[in-house]
């Protein structure tokens, strides 16, 4: 694993390395005091990059559980002092990078109108409309987690994923426990929440930009950071919207050369029975389908797939407007453990042993939550000689499912109109599905307000679902299952307040979308 690492960074001297190591060891061991320890690197070391203390923990250090969380970033650097440089180029406003930065720069900003506002008496409304605000801050773990620790993890450095992850979601735990206590009115338990937040949040975010951030940018390519855009933009980012451009000047055509041998590969394959061309069938177990239609029929599968191999990569999953769980294209190759926090891992292990082994088949899972069912199911892939070739993992919110009483033999449509044929054509009695989405019924909209419910417009306008992330990304989310539960209640100033979006701009970009 260090030599895979080592090959993506600038040349390291293995001696000065390991005479790192040993000052870092005898400092951290009390063996040395922070001004002996930068004597010692001074003379033995020199100057050292950031990636050079991510490279010696990821190789000569013993991973151990804590390990995120006991270490002192701030006695590493006192210990480093002028010796360290963790500075990083000039980066364009869209990197991934200032992206991360910038959200850190408005929590550090959040954090320090916490330290003011415990000073003074509760008022209530003051603490919900910041943690409004804080509460978005977790999109930057999960953008972390799903975007930059995979690509790391493809140059060799694993420890963001073995360990910080452990710590993102802890101060995420933290924020969505004070959120819960702010919400119960449990003052005291809440005030005494914040000291955690403060010091945990702030702890992270100093490792994120001594360590972890020009450690990546020494890693990974300018190539690879404009590929991840796409996938950072699917996830989302706290504080504010990123407008992604997508690079229409590259040029698309291939050499001469390549196409060359595009075309006598096509021919070799044709030749022994096999095709790669996008309008050929190909033979599946049932039938003839284009890889067009493949590529369809998973996109409107109402459930979510994923597959892993029998290596334990994850190889594919389905692209669903509804999906549950976001998703990007950078988990494709990563090893399935490391698309799971530490503290599941050990379900996760378990579950993939037993269905290799063949000792279970199939492993349940659901979330049952007010308003919200989510059935998971991992099924063991194996082939005709019995094998074990994978495993398949298939996610669907079944909320809506478990609500269905009686006999439904209308002909209702997505939008909740019946036909008329159909209801002429049976005599069975039916629950409309009209009256499944909201014991409240629909009032028809003449005017848009602030005050003009989600379920009324899109009911009335049954396009505009699809439509709304025109204005904004964040209206993705009506396709989740928690989006299903949002749509009942929200209104327009809710969307302009949830989305950032002036009230005035979104009541016009509706009736733009809408005529």
């Amino acid at each position: 694993m260090e030599h895979r690492m080592k090959g993506y960074l600038p040349p390291m001297d293995p001696e000065k390395l390991k005479a790192l190591f040993e000052i870092e060891n005898a400092f951290k061991a009390g063996q040395l005091s922070a001004d002996e320890a930068r004597l010692q690197i001074k003379e033995r070391v020199g100057k050292v990059s950031a990636y050079h203390v991510a490279y010696i923990e990821q190789t000569m250090t013993e991973e151990t559980s804590d390990e995120c969380i006991r270490e002192d970033v701030h006695a590493v650097i006192n210990m480093l002092g002028d010796q360290i440089d963790n500075s990083m180029p000039n980066l364009p406003a869209d990197h991934p990078i200032m992206h991360y930065l910038k959200e850190n720069e408005e929590m550090k900003r959040l954090l320090l109108a916490v330290e003011d506002l415990v000073q003074y008496p509760m008022i209530k409304n003051q603490w919900l409309e910041l943690y409004d605000k804080i509460s978005q801050y977790p999109i930057h773990y999960k953008r972390k987690q799903n975007q930059l620790y995979p690509m790391l993890e493809r140059k060799g450095f694993t420890r963001p994923t073995t360990t910080m992850w452990t710590f993102d979601d802890m101060v995420r735990d933290e924020i969505r426990e004070a959120e819960r206590l702010l919400r119960e009115d449990q003052e005291d338990a809440f005030i005494k929440q914040q000291e955690r937040i403060l010091l945990y949040a702030r702890d992270l975010m100093e490792k994120e930009e001594f360590i972890l951030y020009p450690t990546s940018m020494a890693l990974i390519s300018e190539e690879e950071f404009e590929d991840m855009k796409s996938g950072d933009q699917e996830i989302g980012f706290a504080f504010f919207e990123v407008e992604h451009k997508t690079t229409e000047n590259k040029v698309e055509t291939q050499p001469k050369e390549q196409n060359n041998f595009a075309n006598d590969l096509q021919a070799l394959l044709t030749k022994y029975g096999y095709s790669a061309g996008g309008g050929d069938k190909l033979d599946v177990t049932t039938g003839k389908l284009t890889l067009e239609q493949v590529n369809l029929i998973y996109k409107h599968l109402p459930i979510d797939i994923s597959f892993v191999d029998e290596n334990e990569l994850v190889c594919f999953y389905s692209d669903t407007d509804h999906r549950i769980f976001p998703r990007s294209k950078n988990v494709i190759g990563r090893e399935v453990m490391n698309c799971h926090p530490r503290k599941s891992a050990h379900i996760v292990r378990e579950v993939i042993d037993k269905l290799r082994s063949g000792e279970q088949d199939k492993a349940e899972f659901w979330i049952n939550k007010p308003g919200l069912f989510i059935y998971i199911i991992y099924v063991a892939v194996r082939d005709k000689d019995g094998n074990f070739r994978g495993v398949l993992e298939m996610m669907q919110d079944c909320t809506h499912i478990r609500a269905l009483e009686g006999s439904q033999t209308l002909l209702t449509w997505s939008n909740g109109d019946t036909s008329a044929t159909a209801e002429q054509s049976h005599d069975t009695q039916t629950t409309p599905a009209e009256n499944d989405d909201d014991e409240e019924a629909t009032e028809p909209v003449t005017e848009i307000t602030s005050q003009t419910r989600l379920k009324d417009l899109l009911k009335q306008y049954p396009t505009l679902k699809s439509r709304l992330p025109e204005l904004d990304p964040k209206f993705k989310m009506l396709n989740t299952p928690l989006g299903k539960i949002m749509m009942g209640k929200a209104n327009v100033q809710t969307m302009s307040e949830r989305s950032g979006i002036p009230l005035d701009k979104l009541i016009e970009g509706i009736k733009k979308l809408i005529n």
